[in-house]
């Protein structure tokens, strides 16, 4: 069965058309709709969401079903939605497409890279996972620009040409001067403005995948780090580890840990980082590191 992942921002051609006009087979789709914005911002993606979930039985024959993202601007929760939704299809035998052409760019990342895990974890699943973009064929912005021009044109020739007699000369010039200074920040700044504070910063940082398989005894060791989030050495790290596993702590086993801390650092799989402390090197987990540590703990996704 083939199931479409589909992040619904505010586009519906690029989430759909390109499905009908390659007939490709879509069985299953499931449509994410973000939580977060204004009032207006997320009705209008609710009300795609309701026009998409229509067309896609409608057109394609394809069942489908709607999924929530809270904080559309929450990379580390979207990874970890983007995580189990993925492995929860795998899982059921079916083949994965994860459309990334629409939602904010902090959703998008979160499913391809979770995307990009998994087929590094999944091996003999890779050829069934799928992440996909669509160019749109023109963009509204500009068009809707030059659209407001003209409507300021023709604002202010109804104006001078009538001279308030023919219309509520007070609402024209109230129309006129809020077109043009719409008009003006979209000249100045394009189709955004500011950036907004997110856990305290102003950018969201996208780690990026590891590109090799996570082994057991690794899977330990990031366990132990996601659990404690820090060791002032790998000494203490291989310490507490012999403790969990009931192991006599010797020089073969702290250096089985070593070796193990070395392939997961920034040398390596990049899930691990040390900080020189000393003699002896502070270690915790790097950023995609907790990713990994949260995407495989134990918990069901909700729909």
């Amino acid at each position: 069965m083939q199931t479409h992942i589909v992040p619904v921002g505010f586009d519906y051609d690029r989430l759909i058309a390109p499905l009908v006009r390659d007939q490709l087979d879509v069985d299953h789709v499931i449509l994410l709709e973000g939580a977060v914005g204004s009032e207006a911002n997320v009705e209008y993606s609710r009300n795609l969401s309701e026009k998409l979930e229509t067309d896609f039985e409608n057109l394609l024959g394809a069942t489908t079903e709607r999924f929530v993202i809270e904080d559309v601007y929450d990379y580390d929760n979207a990874f970890e939605q983007a995580f189990d939704l993925i492995n929860a299809e795998l899982d059921d035998g079916n083949e994965v497409w994860v459309n990334i052409s629409a939602m904010p760019r902090t959703v998008s990342f979160a499913f391809a890279t979770a995307a990009h895990s998994i087929m590094v974890e999944r091996e003999g699943d890779r050829d069934q996972i799928h992440t996909y973009y669509t160019v749109p064929e023109k963009y509204l912005e500009t068009e809707l620009a030059e659209e407001l021009r003209t409507q300021i044109d023709l604002l202010a020739d109804l104006r001078e040409e009538n001279g308030g007699d023919a219309v509520d000369d007070d609402r024209v010039t109230e129309r006129l001067e809020s077109a043009r200074d719409l008009l003006s920040e979209f000249d100045e700044r394009g189709t955004t403005i500011g950036a907004k504070e997110i856990g305290g910063g102003h950018i969201v940082e996208l780690p990026v995948a590891s590109f090799s398989n996570v082994k057991p005894f690794e899977e330990l060791i990031l366990y132990k780090l996601g659990e404690r989030g820090e060791f002032e050495s790998v000494s203490e790290l291989a310490e507490s580890l012999a403790d969990e596993l009931n192991e006599e702590y010797t020089d073969s086993f702290r250096s089985k840990v070593i070796y193990n801390v070395d392939r997961l650092g920034p040398g390596g799989k990049g899930y691990i980082e040390q900080e020189s402390h000393g003699k002896s090197y502070r270690t915790r987990l790097s950023r995609i590191g907790e990713l990994w540590v949260r995407a495989h703990s134990d918990g069901e996704l909700e729909r």
